[in-house]
């Protein structure tokens, strides 16, 4: 029953299983083993969860005997960002506080729809403490290294997420993105990832950041994969109110349709600066891979930043009062200045911010009447060195870990789907590109990267980890 489990596809190793070519157990224990082998290294597991891991392949293993669908993801092995509530587990979200926490008393959402699709857990993967974070240099569980180079960044806040895919340990992860943490670690990590619409996946079950703008969503190295994901883990959810009651809208029937009909353009102005000249040639790549040069350009992106800061500062600082005020010292200090900073923010710049926000979201809908899908940079860099503090940009000097999120911050204040896709290009390290579209478009944005995957644009190749 030999089978290349590093390598293989989510929905390879679905169907290998039930074919009975392998098992969900023989799938596990080499995912297992191939997570250990490479822990030192990579650093992306805060916990590994064998016992239940064995446990639920055991069970797929039964089904499949028993002729019994196993579901869709059947020993499809995954894991999750360390905010995602797991039975049994701590949910630390990144942090010394929450380890003094009770283990969760059930399975978020999103875990529990992936374990009904046949998926199989093996863990918990590093993140940012408390999502506020570009890099995943965890004070508290070491960063996390990026599998391509294991001098440089994995990205962040979901860090774990996006190395855990690159190294092959899973093929499947879940992240959350509050101002662009699946699409940083997606573009440092050279890996697909989705960030769907504002409130479309349910987020119960998996702790906060900033509740007017956290969205959760996949990783994968394809994307029939991260469209297989995404697919199981729709539909309402009464555990959480934000949660949207729309139908599902399943994008994997469409994914090889084509992206006849489709009108895609590359966003200029705000989105053609600030980044090196890789990031612009990455989307100029994808524009040509495409047959895009029409440009257009968002209204007051920059602005739509500064209010998206205030409002992650806002909420961030006070939701975290209470640990602010009695266990101050054990934040990571670069974590705990930035929350200290948006408790004490006037009320009034956090209203202005919202108002802003619901303005700037009615301007986009106009710009949707005309398009269906935007080009733009998902970083201004390729991965950055670990414990690197500052990158030059137009000639400026900046700090590192805000402005991974010049690109992403402006898309995710309007809440909307965002696909991000990979160029690997040879002697480099890989970089994203955002295809951005309206509410509830995800399905067409799979389409657009799914055409750019067969034409061999974007690729997602396991790294070749050094011995």
């Amino acid at each position: 029953m030999s089978f290349d489990y590093a390598h293989a596809t989510a929905l390879e190793i679905a169907a290998a299983i039930r074919a009975q070519r392998t098992t969900a157990r023989a799938i596990t224990e080499a995912a297992l083993a191939r997570i250990e082998s490479t822990h030192a290294r990579v650093n992306a597991f805060t916990s590994v969860t064998a016992g239940r891991a064995r446990a639920e392949a055991a069970a797929v293993d039964a089904a499949i005997s028993a002729g019994r669908d196993p579901g869709p993801l059947a020993g499809v092995p995954y894991a999750v960002k360390n905010l995602f509530d797991l039975a049994g587990t701590v949910t630390v979200a990144g942090s010394k506080i929450n380890r003094d926490d009770p283990p969760a008393n059930e399975d978020a959402t999103a875990v529990e729809r992936l374990r009904r699709a046949g998926a199989v857990c093996l863990g918990a993967l590093n993140m940012g403490e408390y999502a506020y974070d570009f890099v995943t240099e965890n004070a508290h569980d070491g960063p996390t290294r990026n599998p391509h180079d294991l001098t440089r960044s994995a990205g962040g806040s979901s860090g774990g997420s996006g190395a855990a895919i690159a190294a092959g340990l899973v093929p499947l992860t879940l992240g959350t993105d509050t101002n662009g943490s699946i699409r940083v670690p997606s573009s440092f990590c050279g890996i697909w990832g989705l960030k769907p619409t504002f409130s479309r996946l349910s987020r119960a079950g998996s702790f906060p950041f900033v509740d007017s703008l956290d969205h959760i969503g996949p990783f994968a190295r394809s994307v029939a994969d991260l469209a297989a994901a995404y697919d199981v883990m729709q539909g309402p959810d009464p555990r959480d109110p934000v949660c949207t009651t729309r139908a599902p809208e399943f994008s994997a029937p469409s994914l090889d349709t084509g992206i006849g009909g489709l009108r895609v353009a590359i966003l200029g102005g705000y989105f053609e600066k600030g980044g090196l000249p890789h990031a612009h040639a990455a989307v100029a790549t994808i524009a040509a891979a495409l047959g895009v040069s029409r440009r257009v350009e968002l209204p007051a992106p920059a602005v739509a930043r500064a209010a998206a800061y205030a409002i992650t500062a806002t909420e961030g600082g006070h939701r975290h009062l209470e640990r602010l005020k009695t266990r101050a010292a054990d934040f990571d200090p670069g974590t705990r200045d930035r929350f200290l900073a948006g408790a004490l923010m006037p009320s009034g710049w956090y209203l202005h911010a919202q108002k802003f926000r619901a303005v700037w979201r009615e301007q986009l809908r106009e710009i949707f009447r005309d398009v269906d899908v935007l080009l733009a940079p998902a970083t201004p860099v390729s991965a950055t060195l670990l414990g690197q503090q500052t990158m030059t940009l137009d000639g400026v000097e900046m700090l590192v870990r805000p402005n991974l999120g010049l690109f992403t911050q402006p898309i995710t204040f309007a809440g909307l789907p965002v696909v991000a896709a990979p160029i690997h290009t040879p002697g480099a390290m890989p970089i994203a590109v955002q295809l951005i579209g309206a509410p509830w478009s995800e399905a067409a944005l799979l389409r657009v990267a799914r055409a750019l995957e067969k034409s061999g644009t974007c690729t997602a190749p396991v790294a070749a980890l050094a011995a």
